[in-house]
C-alpha cells in the first residue's frame, strides 16, 4: 500500500548516482524540462539550509551563477510576501532566487479576480492585509479588526473579555468572503470570528437570523495537515489542521457541511497549473527554444508533493485527451472547475508539457528506514475534499536527497 509500490520494477531509491550521462553539451541546447522543488524538508529544514540543497543548485548553474534549467520553488508556505521567500532562499542556496520563481500557497489568488473587489475577511500570519493587497484584493478585514469591532464575540480568553458592555459599533463593513491564508496564532479566536461571520452572512454584529445556506465564498490555502520542522516529533500541525476544526465546528453547529470555492497550495491542481505557467514564462525569458515537455516534482511529503504532482500528471494525461479528470469527490472547485478558471485567464499558456513525475526525498516528512510505509504513512492524511487514491501517493521515484534527484532527472534527460 501507499509507498510501497515506488519499488516495484522502473521505480526505485537512489541512493548513490552514476557518472554522468554522456550527450550533447547542456549549455549548446534548450532545456525540455524543469523542476518544481518544495522548500521546507527538501531545501530547508526550518531556517535551516540542508547541505544538499546547495550542492544540487550547483548542478543546475552554469559557470557565472545562472540557471540551466527553469525552476520554481513550490511551497505551501503562506505567511508572507514572495520577494521575502525569494531573499530567504537567496541565502539557503547561495544563489539569486527572483520572486518570479516562487509559489507560495496563496499566490494562484491572483487568478481569483471575481474576488478582488469585495470586502473579504483574511485570516493567517504575517502581513496580511500586504499579502492580499499584493494578490489584487482591494478591499480586506483582518480578525484582528474584526474581533476589535465586536469584542463581545471573543468570550474564551478570559483575560480578554470586556469588563463593560462596549457601545454598539457602527459603519463597519460587511464581509463577503473569507481568505484562509494559513493557521493563526489564536484558533480559538479565529474559528469563533470566522464561524460567527459565515453563520450572519457578514454581519456578526446583527440580530441572529437564519443560517444561511450556501455561506459566504470561503478561499482557503494550504491543505498540509502536518509539516516538517527541528523538533525531534515528526510534524507540526499545519493549516490543514485548522481547515480540519474549522469544518468539524461548522457541521456540528450547523448540520451543514463547509464548502469551499477555492482549494489551493498543493495539492491542488490550479496551483500546478499556475507552476507550469511560471517555468514557460523563464524558458522565454532565457530564449530557450525548446517547448518544455516535462516536469519533475520534488518534495518530502507524499500527502502532498507526491500526491499533488501525480494528480497534475494525471490531468495532464487526461487533457491530452480533452477531459479534466482529477481525484476529487465532494468538490469539483478543488481542481476541474478552477482548472477551467485558470485556461480563461491564461490563454497564453500553450499546453506543451506531457508529464509530471513525483520524487520524494528523505530529508523532511518521508523517511524511507525500513523498505515499507510507516503507519502514518497508511492513513490518508489529505483533505477530505480530495478522494484517497493509495496510487497518488506513490512516488515515481524515491531519492535520499534533493542532489539525488536532480541528478536522476539529468541522468533520464540525458543532460549533463
Amino acid at each position: 500500500m501507499a509507498l510501497r509500490g515506488c519499488l516495484r520494477a522502473g521505480r526505485g531509491l537512489l541512493r548513490t548516482a552514476g557518472p554522468p550521462a554522456s550527450g550533447v553539451c547542456a549549455a549548446a541546447r534548450s532545456p525540455a524540462f524543469g523542476f518544481l522543488f518544495d522548500v521546507d524538508g527538501v531545501l530547508v529544514r526550518g531556517s535551516q539550509p540542508l547541505p544538499a540543497a546547495r550542492r544540487a543548485f550547483q548542478r543546475l548553474a552554469d559557470g557565472s551563477g545562472r540557471l540551466r534549467v527553469p525552476v520554481v520553488f513550490l511551497t505551501n508556505a503562506g505567511n508572507c510576501l514572495r520577494s521575502e521567500k525569494a531573499q530567504e532562499l537567496s541565502r539557503a542556496l547561495g544563489m539569486q532566487v527572483s520572486p518570479e520563481q516562487v509559489i507560495l500557497s496563496h499566490s494562484p489568488l491572483q487568478l481569483f479576480s471575481q474576488f478582488h473587489q469585495k470586502c473579504m475577511l483574511v485570516a493567517g500570519q504575517g502581513p496580511l492585509e500586504e499579502i492580499a493587497y499584493n494578490l489584487g484584493f482591494k478591499h480586506v478585514v483582518t480578525i484582528e479588526a474584526l474581533r476589535k469591532a465586536y469584542p463581545l464575540l471573543d468570550m474564551v480568553d478570559q483575560s480578554q473579555r470586556p469588563k463593560e458592555v462596549p457601545p454598539p459599533t457602527t459603519g463597519f463593513p460587511t464581509i463577503e468572503g473569507v481568505i484562509l491564508f494559513g493557521e493563526p496564532v489564536r484558533w480559538e479566536t479565529s474559528l469563533q470570528l470566522i464561524t460567527d461571520v459565515l453563520l450572519s452572512n457578514g454581519n456578526p454584529g446583527a440580530e441572529p437570523q437564519d443560517v444561511p445556506y450556501p455561506h459566504l465564498p470561503v478561499l482557503a490555502c494550504n491543505m498540509d495537515l502536518l509539516w516538517m520542522a527541528e523538533a525531534k516529533m515528526p510534524s507540526r500541525f499545519g493549516h490543514g489542521t485548522f481547515l480540519l476544526c474549522l469544518e468539524n465546528i461548522y457541521r456540528k453547529v450547523t448540520g451543514r457541511e463547509l464548502k469551499y470555492e477555492a482549494l489551493i497550495g498543493k495539492p491542488s491542481t490550479v496551483t500546478y497549473r499556475y507552476a507550469e505557467y511560471l517555468i514557460k514564462q523563464q524558458a522565454e525569458k532565457q530564449g530557450w527554444k525548446a517547448p518544455i515537455q516535462r516536469l519533475y516534482a520534488v518534495g518530502d511529503n507524499p500527502m502532498s508533493d507526491v500526491y499533488g504532482a501525480n494528480l497534475y500528471n494525471n490531468y495532464l494525461k487526461s487533457a491530452q485527451q480533452n477531459q479534466v479528470r482529477a481525484g476529487v469527490k465532494r468538490n469539483p472547485q478543488a481542481a476541474g472547475s478552477q482548472i477551467e478558471d485558470y485556461l480563461e485567464l491564461r490563454k497564453d499558456c500553450n499546453s506543451s508539457v506531457e508529464s509530471c513525475d513525483s520524487i520524494l526525498v528523505c530529508t523532511g516528512v518521508y523517511r524511507h528506514d525500513d523498505g515499507g510505509p510507516s503507519k502514518t504513512e497508511q492513513v490518508f492524511h489529505g483533505h477530505r475534499d480530495l478522494c484517497f487514491d493509495p496510487s497518488l501517493v506513490e512516488a515515481s521515484y524515491i531519492v535520499q536527497d534533493v542532489n539525488d534527484a536532480v541528478q536522476l532527472a539529468f541522468r533520464k534527460e540525458n543532460w549533463s
